[in-house]
């Protein structure tokens, strides 16, 4: 019997953006408890290309197929599979080092990461939300227990984590001041900030103390790492919290977080069903909505990789997707530094 065969973005070797190979390559097996799905759009995460430069050679082995969000299709179920069925519009993010990625035509997942699209979501907006989304959910729900009426510092809130952020933040009730450029100040108050700080001409330890009257902020969310860690507690409230999804290798000043009563959670991201429903449910409310920057086709990856990595030098808000059903192309301008 043949083996039938798909497209897949290859990552051949640790390096820059031009590691990968447009290649064929077998479709997976389906386990009992897994699904094949058609995939309709995938999207690029910092993750993505620290994994291609060799951030994490030893998790993986070459060849590899990488990429962390998948929304398509059902096409196949495994035997012993029956909460989806054959047609079925899903999305999710594939196990982190567990496997191949989503830089593919079709994937196989277990079925304990799959969830139903939001009906009101294109594919490619459904790709771009799944490894955030789930991130932000952990960081902000399952760790920093922000509630209603908290205070919320989220850096970077015109990127791809911090405008998923700023929307389940104020869904939940919070005051959410964030970090942008003042060019962005208006995309990130449309996405539900109370207040923008411009990191490129304040410190935001004064502006947030400014902002709270010298009461300081519940949680603060780091996605850009730095000093952050030691510079957190000097805006925190007392029992506040610090959630950062960055792995910081430089040592960091911990004494004024003991007198604030701080604590201090790091999130790799573990993904389940059970946070992608919870995220569905705000989507299909209007309450969140993933914002795309570019949209690129499968075999341009490597190009989508170099975007990413310099999102300032494009003015990129957002996610960057792959329609790796179509051709579809929106690449933003590179403009001036």
């Amino acid at each position: 019997m043949s083996t039938s065969m798909m497209t897949a973005v290859v990552l051949t070797r640790f390096g820059a953006a031009d590691s990968f190979e447009l290649r064929s390559v077998a479709v997976p097996e389906v386990g009992p408890r897994q699904v094949r799905v058609r995939v309709h759009a995938t999207a690029v995460n910092p993750l993505d290309y620290q994994i291609r430069r060799g951030d994490y050679a030893d998790l993986v082995a070459l060849p590899a197929i990488i990429g962390h969000d998948v929304s398509g299709v059902i096409e196949e179920v495994g035997s012993h599979v029956s909460e989806f069925h054959i047609g079925d519009a899903v999305y999710y993010t594939p196990k982190i080092f567990g496997g191949p990625g989503s830089y593919a035509e079709q994937h196989v997942a277990d079925v304990d990461l799959v969830a139903r699209k939001p009906d009101n979501l294109s594919h490619l907006e459904a790709a771009s939300l799944t490894l955030v989304g789930g991130t932000v959910w952990e960081a902000l729900v399952d760790r920093a227990g922000l509630t209603v009426g908290e205070t919320i510092l989220i850096h970077a809130g015109a990127g791809g984590t911090g405008t998923i952020a700023i929307q389940v933040a104020k869904a939940m009730g919070a005051r959410v001041i964030t970090t942008a450029k003042a060019a962005d100040h208006d995309f990130v108050r449309s996405l539900g900030a109370d207040a923008a700080v411009d990191y490129a001409s304040a410190d935001y330890v004064d502006a947030v103390a400014e902002l709270t009257r010298g009461q300081g902020v519940d949680v603060v969310f780091d996605t850009i790492g730095g000093d952050t860690l030691t510079r957190s507690p000097l805006i925190l409230a007392d029992f506040g919290r610090v959630v950062s999804i960055v792995d910081i290798a430089q040592p960091q000043n911990l004494l004024e977080a003991w007198g604030k009563n701080a604590a201090y959670h790091f999130v790799f991201t573990r993904q389940n069903q059970a946070k992608l429903d919870a995220l569905t449910a705000l989507v299909e409310r209007g309450l969140v909505k993933p914002v795309i920057g570019a949209t690129l086709e499968l075999a341009r990856v490597g190009e989508a990789h170099e975007i990413l990595e310099n999102r300032r030098a494009y003015a990129l808000h957002g996610k960057v997707a792959i329609d790796v059903a179509g051709d579809t192309v929106d690449v933003p301008p590179r403009v001036s530094r």
